[in-house]
C-alpha cells in the first residue's frame, strides 16, 4: 500500500489535484471514506463572464458518517444538463474546447449513473486519458489510514489554500476578471491542451 498515494474521488477536481496525481507512478482512491459536504467530492469550480462558478452534484440524504461508495445522485431535476450548459457557455471560445468537447458531453448527457463515485471516476479515467498521464489507479477495499499511504491528498479541500503557486495561463475571461488559480482541471485543459501535462510538471510550484 505505501508505495501507492491516496486521493479522494472527486468531481471535476482542481489543477492541484493533477498536481499531485502526475508525479505519481501508483494512485488509491479511497471509497470507503466518509463523505465529506462542502469538498470538492461533488463540487467544482470553472470561471464563467461573472468569476468563479461552483457546479455542484445534488445528493440523496443519507446519514452521517456514510461511505463515499455508498452515496447516490439525485435528479430531481436535470443537474447534468445545467452543468454542461455552464460548462459550454464558459469554455466555448477556448482553445481546445471543441477538440475535448465530445469526450465529455457524453459523459454528461448519456446516462443517469446512480452512485456518484461511478460518475466522478468516469471523469477522472477520461481526464487521465486526455491529458496522458501514466498512472495506475486502483479502488480502495477498505479505509485507508495515513500510515499505510505514501502520501495522502484527501484534505484537498475548497476550504484550504493550497500551498502552491500556479504560474498564471490566458483564461477565456481573465482579461475581465484577472487570472483565477487553481480552478477544476478542465479550466487548464480547455485553454492549454496538449501543454496541460506540462504546465502541471513544470508551471506549478510547491511553496
Amino acid at each position: 500500500m505505501k508505495t501507492y498515494s491516496t486521493f479522494s474521488c472527486c468531481y471535476l477536481p482542481p489543477i492541484e489535484y493533477f498536481y499531485y496525481l502526475v508525479q505519481e507512478n501508483h494512485a488509491i482512491i479511497d471509497v470507503n471514506e466518509n463523505f465529506v459536504k462542502q469538498t470538492f467530492r461533488n463540487r467544482c469550480s470553472i470561471l464563467s463572464p461573472n468569476g468563479k462558478l461552483d457546479l455542484v452534484i445534488p445528493l440523496l440524504k443519507k446519514g452521517k458518517q456514510t461511505k463515499i461508495k455508498n452515496i447516490k445522485i439525485a435528479y430531481y431535476e436535470n443537474w447534468q444538463k445545467v452543468h454542461w450548459k455552464s460548462i459550454e457557455a464558459a469554455y466555448r471560445s477556448s482553445p481546445y474546447f471543441e477538440y475535448y468537447e465530445d469526450e465529455f458531453k457524453t459523459i454528461f448527457l448519456e446516462g443517469k449513473p446512480t452512485l456518484l463515485i461511478d460518475f466522478n471516476l468516469k471523469l477522472i479515467n477520461k481526464i487521465v486519458e486526455l491529458i496522458g498521464i501514466p498512472i495506475e489507479i486502483v479502488l480502495s477495499d477498505k479505509y485507508i489510514n495515513k500510515d499505510e499511504t505514501k502520501s495522502d491528498f484527501r484534505s484537498i479541500s475548497p476550504k484550504k489554500k493550497p500551498s502552491l503557486n500556479f504560474s498564471d495561463y490566458i483564461q477565456v475571461f481573465s482579461s475581465k476578471t484577472g487570472f483565477e488559480p487553481n480552478l477544476s482541471i478542465l479550466d487548464l485543459l480547455f485553454n492549454e491542451g496538449p501543454n496541460t501535462k506540462n504546465y502541471l510538471v513544470s508551471s506549478v510550484i510547491e511553496h
